[in-house]
């Protein structure tokens, strides 16, 4: 009887020590944004739901402000395993597989519906599926980041007044789509180092939407904004080849309906904001100006399809993107 009693209980405290390793699995989320912006609330928001709806199997951490590193650093980390989970920018995805990097390209967008029906496109599942094919990664949902904008410490209104000016872009080679077409010079700089380069005028000026403007306080050290909305920016939620391969069917799911759910309510709250902060700005002493778009247009479209200039797209994926109808809401 007491041999029944101490196998019993030592059954019950394996299954006891088996569930609480199985459910201190803990997965890493990297991201270079900061901790107020939606990103990251929403990514602590979509952490505490996969917790709950697998039963505490999975505890994600969110490192924001690239407390794991800059974007290539948490993109190579993805493929090596030491971070598994990422948001990074569609151009970042595209240094790997090129035509995720698509929307990235100036003035490829309409208007806000056109990206909006995008984001919701047989198109934009077809070129996931072609990033997943190519990484072994999973790339689960996409993410508004808004419309970028220039800002500098003097005017620019239309295309001639940036020639030669030093321009931060993101360290991912379609931005130079962009500043091929103005005639900038293109000067990659670490997100983390933007405020800094701005200051003591490293860079001339730099680009971003306005949610990211006001997040990073690079108005602080600028004067001008520019509504440019030359390039519609979006990031991806990736979840690593090791990590999603560790995933029952069931925790798969959880994770797409999660991940998915996160990036249509981040999505809105950037759009919420961008259509509010130019008063903001405005509130706060800087020059909001509404630049020649048509101008700046003119000079990037010619460049969508130039593989020189960036492009990694077929003709074919162009004309599909070019062929979806705006979304009405």
């Amino acid at each position: 009887m007491i041999r029944g009693f101490l196998a019993a209980a030592t059954m019950a405290a394996c299954a006891l020590f088996g569930g609480t390793a199985e459910a201190q699995q803990r997965l890493r989320w990297a991201h270079v944004y900061e901790t107020g912006e939606a990103y990251h609330t929403e990514a602590l928001w979509a952490a505490q739901q996969i917790k709950e709806r697998t039963q505490n199997r999975w505890n994600i951490e969110v490192f924001a402000a690239s407390a794991l590193g800059n974007e290539p650093t948490i993109n190579q980390g993805l493929s090596l395993g030491t971070v598994d989970i990422i948001y990074t920018g569609v151009a970042f995805a595209g240094a790997t597989y090129k035509p995720i990097a698509i929307s990235n390209a100036p003035y490829i967008f309409r208007d806000y519906g056109h990206f909006a029906a995008y984001r919701q496109s047989e198109l934009l599942r077809d070129l996931m599926a072609g990033y997943d094919k190519q990484t072994g990664h999973r790339s689960v949902a996409l993410t508004y980041y808004g419309a970028r904008h220039l800002t500098a410490n003097r005017a620019i209104t239309k295309p001639e007044d940036a020639r030669g000016m030093k321009l931060r872009v993101p360290q991912a080679p379609l931005f130079l789509m962009f500043t091929r077409s103005i005639g900038a010079n293109a000067t990659p700089i670490a997100f983390a180092e933007v405020y800094l380069a701005l200051q003591q005028g490293t860079v001339d000026g730099q680009e971003n939407p306005l949610p990211t403007i006001q997040a990073k306080k690079f108005y602080e050290v600028q004067s001008h904004i520019m509504l440019s909305g030359h390039i519609t920016e979006s990031i991806l939620t990736i979840v690593g080849r090791a990590t999603w391969n560790r995933l029952n069917e069931a925790d798969r799911k959880v994770f797409e309906e999660v991940l998915r759910e996160a990036a249509t309510r981040a999505s809105k709250q950037i759009r919420d904001a961008e259509l509010s902060l130019p008063d903001w700005f405005r509130q706060q002493g800087k020059t909001v100006l509404e630049p020649d778009r048509a101008a700046f247009r003119a000079a990037a479209m010619p460049l969508h399809n130039d593989q020189a200039a960036g492009a990694g797209w077929t003709k074919e994926q162009y004309d599909r993107l070019q062929a979806i109808a705006s979304a009405t809401n």
